[in-house]
């Protein structure tokens, strides 16, 4: 993953069951996301060329896939987030 700057926000929050999670994913694929956006984790070593290009082209398409679900309920809790400090108070 990219290095986060110290006023980015989280991208991670505590699901129910107490484990830290991207935002939209769940645990498990969480954990692959973080997996497959690791280069030196990804492949074994000693693969054929045609066979690492096939891997490589199947993690590349899972990844895009967690990245898209990530990054829109990201946006939409963060539109959420901001909704909500926006909101006046009443006073009464």
């Amino acid at each position: 993953m990219s290095e986060p700057k110290k006023d980015a926000p989280r991208r991670y929050i505590v699901d129910g069951a107490g484990q830290r999670v991207l935002v939209g994913l769940t645990i498990s694929e969480t954990v692959e996301f973080e997996t497959l956006d690791n280069p030196d984790a990804r492949l074994p070593a000693g693969l054929p060329d045609r066979e690492r290009r096939l891997r490589q082209s199947e993690h590349g398409a899972r990844w895009l896939e967690l990245y898209v679900k990530h990054e829109r309920a990201w946006n939409d809790w963060m539109a959420e987030t901001r909704a909500r400090l926006q909101k006046p108070c009443l006073l009464n």
